[in-house]
């Protein structure tokens, strides 16, 4: 579609670069004392509208600016991810005291700009723009990292993901550009088109360069052995970005990584006919094997051993990536589905447990399990949500997280050629449970009962248990959001 005639379905992107330039506008314009307040509704609203825009868009697949970007409805259901985890994000930040002393203004103003990148990450389908977008999410996510400029772990973990970001982006710079020439284009359908034709003796470029693509993928998604910034980051970081990261970016990677390894490497690049089977040469299947069993034994095994709540579930996070991992071991409609399931299941699950963390370190200040001493008897509304979050992210019924786990189980027990993955993933859900359940021990079993209560940050409070709302409901009827799910699995097929 030519350039003019894409803005109409560019219009949630082009709104929220109105946003980006209109808070500018407002910092520069308005005194200190109002400053923080008017941009946070501000950002609020922005987002309201930005949604509706992406509501009232028609569901149609549509290639935008000469084939850069896809309008279809399997970006469309990831960006309904991205708005529902900034909304939230930016929704608590004012009762976050973590983030006291600092230019909130500047937060919601990058907060933004990374849900942009991640609008463009959904949608790519030309090299150049995949990697501008996850450039985009990059750079915003370092300064949200180093937020906290007079706290040296803030500072530590920023570098840290600096130096990791800029690594892993060159590594896949020089991947997308052994595709650039082998194919001659950068459009992922040309490209696809000429790695089809590819001669026996052009194979092991091919895998070097889907290799080094991964290593770009991977570090976005914390995808083992490339996940060596998460830890660090997500526990020097303010915790609201900590969130953030754990839910939103995770699932632009994936959005970005399915479509792109698909259609790129499928010998056929429709997606939507329900199978896809990789070029020739290309042993695609048994690197994303080993990379998920990698990637969700490492994460359960470091994370045992961890004393931070926040370190934890950093660990917890790159386990959860290998989860979803698994069912990217075959991607058909059913892998794709459950990955697209689970990462919804993930962003109340988790942003939820994050949430409490949040409000523990507002009441107490406390960031190690052992402080969380009885915090069960002086802050049930707190715990018990706490709890109910921990037993999704385990993978244990009656919650959503069980459902979501069955489902990327079901991709490899149907397929029957990774059946020992199946059983790894299986083994690793064991092993979580030990450091899940291990803070409700300390909430519930290690205390004695107190009349001691902690209450305050109502709005906080609201906020989780309205989390806890969906936890519970999507293990009990999750019908509609699969139906959700399996009606966005409709893609752009360029020339088919």
């Amino acid at each position: 579609m030519p350039n003019f005639d894409s803005l109409a379905y560019f219009l949630p992107e082009l709104l929220l670069t109105g946003l980006i330039v209109t808070i500018v506008l407002v910092d520069v314009m308005l005194p200190a004392s109002k400053r923080d307040r008017i941009i946070w509704m501000l950002s609020l609203g922005g987002l309201a509208v930005t949604a509706l825009a992406l509501l009232l868009q028609p569901a149609t697949e549509q290639s935008l600016f000469l084939g850069s970007l896809a309008a279809d409805p399997y970006s469309r259901f990831f960006k309904w991810i991205f708005l529902a985890a900034v909304a939230i994000i930016i929704g608590i930040s004012p009762a976050t005291r973590q983030l006291d002393g600092s230019p909130r203004h500047e937060y919601y103003l990058f907060l933004i700009a990374v849900t942009f990148g991640m609008f463009l990450m959904a949608s790519a389908i030309d090299l150049i723009i995949v990697y501008l977008s996850i450039e985009i999410v990059s750079i915003g996510s370092f300064v949200l990292a180093g937020f906290l400029k007079d706290d040296r772990a803030s500072n530590e973990s920023s570098l840290k993901y600096v130096i990791y970001g800029a690594l892993s982006s060159g590594i896949m710079l020089y991947g997308l550009s052994l595709l650039f020439g082998m194919a001659g284009s950068t459009n992922v359908f040309e490209v696809q088109a000429a790695l089809v034709q590819m001669p026996p003796k052009a194979y092991l470029t091919l895998t070097v360069a889907l290799l080094l693509i991964l290593a770009g993928f991977g570090y976005k998604i914390s995808m083992a052995p490339f996940h060596f910034w998460t830890p660090d980051v997500y526990q020097g970081a303010p915790t609201t970005i900590t969130a953030f990261l754990s839910v939103a970016p995770k699932a632009a990677g994936f959005a970005l990584a399915l479509r792109f390894l698909g259609v790129a490497f499928g010998a056929n690049p429709d997606l939507n006919m329900g199978n896809w089977v990789p070029v020739n040469g290309v042993a695609l299947g048994s690197l994303m094997a080993i990379f998920a069993a990698l990637t969700m034994t490492l994460g359960n095994v470091m994370a045992i051993q961890q004393s931070s709540v926040k370190r934890m579930l950093a660990y917890s996070s790159i386990a959860h990536a290998g989860y979803m991992l698994m069912a990217a071991v075959v991607l058909n409609s059913q892998a794709f589905s459950a990955i697209m399931f689970y990462l919804v299941i993930y962003l109340f699950m988790n942003l939820g447990a994050f949430l409490v963390v949040i409000w523990v370190h507002n009441k107490l200040g406390f960031d190690e399990i052992a402080q969380w001493h009885g915090l069960g008897y002086k802050a049930p509304l707190i715990a018990i949500p706490m709890g109910i979050f921990l037993f999704s992210l385990t993978g244990l019924p009656p919650t959503a997280g069980f459902i979501g786990k069955v489902y990327l189980f079901s991709v490899l027990i149907e397929n029957g050629d990774y059946l020992w993955l199946a059983v790894v993933g299986a083994i690793n859900s064991v092993v979580s449970l030990y450091y899940y359940v291990g803070i409700i021990k300390v909430m519930f079993l290690d205390a004695e009962p107190t009349d001691e209560t902690l209450e305050g940050q109502p709005a906080m409070t609201g906020l989780i248990l309205a989390l806890v709302v969906p936890v519970l409901i999507f293990g009990l009827y999750w019908s509609p959001l699969l139906g959700a799910v399996q009606s966005s699995l409709k893609f752009f097929t360029q020339g088919i």
